[in-house]
């Protein structure tokens, strides 16, 4: 497979779609829906094999959660196109204009990122998703996804292209890497002469390959040690049923409850409560010595546990004495993702707001709301836990870039 070609069509179809206007995306995008609708058989077919393949290899069941495909997940999927055909294009949008003494007019204004590389793992919903987000704003994608997922990525792929092609639309707006091989992970790494920004999406072993070897721009979309801390004003109900749904709703996802804190004012009484209420999802508990002196059936925890993204059913618990304390082990051990508190103490609950140091910070909530959907973007790109250019659930601007547009009238600087 031969990269250099791939990333040249690319280029090429990137500046074809930057002539797009907003009707002529959502009509290819309708296009893409209907083809993806109509081989739906075919890309679940494709999808079997590959989970088939996934069983027998020994994959986990959070990962195999993530890598199954079902007719309710495909309309998902289009649901999430849809979702894009009815948000505002931010291309072209004009943020700001001012005049300068000497009569020029200045302004900046949206424009594509240009060629985006995405590499992720076993997740063939992020192919659908990437597409329709990088199509909308004018960007072409190279999709690089893991080899477990390769015949679904295929699938999807091959049904995309037929939707373009069929409403007359550059088809190379979407490619798909279908070469396993890490070796062209790489060399797709270094691929500056046509792609513009890189963003990882899975593993935090493939983010921290992707961060430490590409010399294109990487947007880091980090993994989720996300916490819940139950403070000592909390109402145990809530903060139960939030639990609850945080942790166990979808396992394998990065805003997935991984980390409780818990006020050692409440602790007596919010544990046992805890211990029933997860156990009856099989949920393994991992407590400090204090949580394991009121629950002694936790399991001990070790000081690994408060940086661990599980993926899995366990969960640790931290004894915490004050607010100070719970703030200070969260921005510890966190990775910048998605933490919550559960309080009625409107002074703690804005303390927590402004010193957690991650892209969304709850208060009385589920963790599970970091999403693109759940926020209003439509499907996301990924959900960032970095600082610059874009930061938590990815939409549609944070694929925008911007350039200055300067009018004049035959000025020249002296």
């Amino acid at each position: 497979m031969d990269l250099n070609q791939i990333g040249a069509q690319a280029k090429t179809a990137a500046a074809a779609m930057n002539r797009l206007g907003v009707n002529e995306k959502n009509r290819g995008l309708r296009a893409v829906m209907e083809s993806i609708r109509t081989g739906t058989e075919q890309i679940l077919e494709a999808n079997r094999l590959d989970v088939d393949r996934a069983k027998t290899n020994g994959m986990s069941p959070a990962m195999l959660d993530r890598l199954t495909l079902t007719p309710a997940r495909v309309e998902g999927m289009l649901d999430g196109l849809n979702q894009i055909v009815s948000l505002d294009d931010p291309v072209g949008e004009v943020i700001s204009m001012k005049q300068r003494p000497n009569g020029l007019l200045i302004g900046k204004k949206r424009v594509p990122l240009g060629v985006i590389g995405i590499i992720y793992e076993a997740r063939p919903n992020v192919t659908a998703d990437a597409f329709g987000l990088c199509f909308k704003t004018g960007n072409a994608v190279i999709l690089k996804g893991g080899s477990d997922a390769i015949e679904s990525n295929k699938a999807i792929v091959d049904q995309i292209r037929k939707g373009l092609k069929t409403a007359g639309l550059p088809e190379d707006a979407v490619q798909l890497v279908t070469d396993t091989d890490r070796k062209t992970t790489l060399e797709l790494m270094r691929l500056n002469a046509y792609v513009d920004v890189l963003i990882p999406r899975g593993s935090a072993g493939l983010i921290r390959t992707v961060v430490q070897n590409s010399t294109v721009p990487v947007i880091e979309t980090g993994s989720g040690n996300c916490h819940i801390y139950v403070d000592e004003s909390a109402d145990f109900t809530m903060a139960l049923d939030i639990i609850d749904n945080a942790k166990t709703q979808r396992i394998g996802v990065c805003n997935a409850c991984e980390s409780l804190v818990v006020h050692s004012a409440v602790a007596a009484r919010f544990l046992p409560l805890l211990e029933e209420r997860l156990g009856q999802k099989h949920v393994e508990i991992r407590g400090d010595e204090r949580a394991r002196a009121v629950v002694p059936s936790f399991v001990e925890a070790t000081q690994q546990d408060w940086g661990t993204e599980y993926l899995d059913y366990i969960i640790s618990v931290k004894t915490v004495d004050s607010l100070d304390e719970a703030i200070a082990h969260i921005n510890r051990y966190n990775t910048g993702h998605s933490e919550a508190i559960i309080t009625n103490n409107y002074d703690h609950a804005q303390r927590f707001l402004a010193e957690i140091d991650a892209a969304a910070v709850y208060v009385n909530a589920s963790t599970r709301f970091t999403d693109g959907n759940e926020f209003g973007f439509g499907a996301e790109i990924g959900i960032s836990t970095q600082k610059l250019h874009a930061r938590g659930p990815m939409g549609l601007e944070a694929l925008t870039t911007t350039k200055y547009i300067i009018y004049g009238n035959g000025q020249v600087r002296p």
